[in-house]
């Protein structure tokens, strides 16, 4: 594959799945006196990290998270000879899934976004910083970080759509993609049951009554009364 034999395809794999398997959120929030996978969401990942010890903890987390998909894609960016590869898509996908199945912890890991989110800064650069501008961005305004990780993920298809134009390219990315909205099925459920118990806005009468002329109709009738 690429120019590059099945002993070393094998070998960049594993490593991409070991790299993934690095427990960045644990050691870090280890650091701050915390069991990531016992509090909050019990996720180990950077927004769990985040809730349970703000942002200077997390962005480490997330760090290191991105650095694991970039070296695993770097690395069969370098015995490939090129950056934008199917065997670098595969080592990409390996730190994914080393990411999100560890097998040095019973197969439970993070969401996989920020490992996702390396491959493509290796894939991709340019698409991938504006794709992380936008992840704050939305995670600003929406106040949750799963529809910020979920908008820029299927995102990525759509850039390769309209500028790589390129079938197996594509193919991999929505591979990915569907790997990433699976580990979150079970944020876009909590989403839609937050929507559905939220409750309904009150319509208000239009146009309103001022205070003046509710105050001067209560003292006419209370003169009439009087009368």
């Amino acid at each position: 594959m690429n120019g590059v034999s099945t002993g070393g395809v094998i070998a960049l794999l594993l490593l991409g799945y070991f790299l993934g398997t690095f427990p960045s959120a644990l050691i870090v929030a280890k650091r701050g006196g915390i069991d990531v996978t016992a509090e909050g969401s019990g996720n180990p990942g950077t927004s769990n990290v985040v809730r349970l010890l703000g942002w200077r903890y997390g962005a480490v987390v997330m760090i290191l998270d991105i650095g694991k998909g970039a070296l695993a894609v770097g690395a069969a960016a370098i015995v490939a000879g090129d950056r934008v590869t199917q065997l670098g898509y595969l080592c990409g996908y390996a730190a994914v899934i080393g990411h999100t199945f560890p097998i040095t912890r019973k197969f439970v890991g993070g969401k996989g976004v920020a490992a996702g989110g390396g491959a493509m800064f290796v894939l991709y650069p340019l698409m991938s910083l504006v794709l992380c501008s936008s992840w704050f961005v939305i995670r600003k305004v929406t106040g949750k970080s799963s529809v910020a990780s979920l908008v820029i993920t299927i995102c990525v298809p759509l850039y390769i759509v309209f500028f790589r134009d390129n079938r197996w390219e594509l193919l991999d990315a929505l591979g990915l993609v569907v790997l990433i909205i699976i580990r979150h099925t079970a944020n876009i459920k909590r989403l839609g049951r937050a929507r559905k118990t939220r409750p309904k806005a009150r319509g208000r009468p239009w146009p309103p009554s001022s205070p003046t002329s509710s105050t001067r109709s209560r003292s006419s009738r209370l003169r009439r009364g009087s009368t």
